[in-house]
């Protein structure tokens, strides 16, 4: 099945955090607290892909309130912090939606989200990952990770869902 194929009936997208919408970087303050640098290209192509109708979803295994201030900012609702099994998260998920696998996404970076790449339509990683996660997915984005490899993936599926133009017109006009 070609990239294209697997892409069009995607109706929802989960991303990892660390080392996915992050660069993969533990900032900690010397009391403890968390700080994580999100890139505002990923965001708004969240938001892009959002818009054309495909859900979006945050599984991450670690917990932390800066992910909850991003997800709210960018309208996800569905977010799933410390999560140690993240494929019957996603298994669930697919329950609630009514969705097949095959219409399901998820970009991860590492081991842990193997599980969930091997049962989802797409599997989405950045360049690095260990090899053999990327082995493991279907597209692996050219841009790091926390610096627009999100925003690739979203403009891809866009693309290859006939929506990018769409969303690209209202700043055109």
């Amino acid at each position: 099945m070609s990239l294209i194929e697997r892409i069009k009936p995607i109706r929802l997208v989960a991303f990892d955090v660390d080392g996915v919408l992050t660069d993969g970087g533990l900032y900690l303050s010397d009391s403890g607290e968390e700080f994580k640098r999100f890139n505002t290209l990923d965001g708004h192509g969240l938001k892009m892909l959002k818009a054309s109708g495909v859900e979006l979803a945050i599984i991450t295994g670690r917990t932390s309130r800066c992910v909850e201030l991003r997800a709210q900012n960018l309208g996800i609702a569905r977010l799933y912090q410390g999560v140690e099994d993240k494929l019957a998260v996603m298994q669930s998920l697919l329950a609630e939606m009514k969705l097949a696998a095959a219409a399901a996404a998820y970009m991860g970076d590492d081991v842990v989200d193997l599980p969930v790449m091997r049962n989802v339509g797409l599997a989405l990683s950045v360049p690095g990952a260990p090899q053999i996660v990327r082995d493991h997915a279907h597209y692996v984005s050219q841009r790091a990770a926390g610096h627009g490899a999100v925003r690739e993936v979203c403009e891809l599926i866009l693309g290859a869902q006939g929506t990018l133009n769409e969303q690209l017109a209202r700043y055109l006009a």
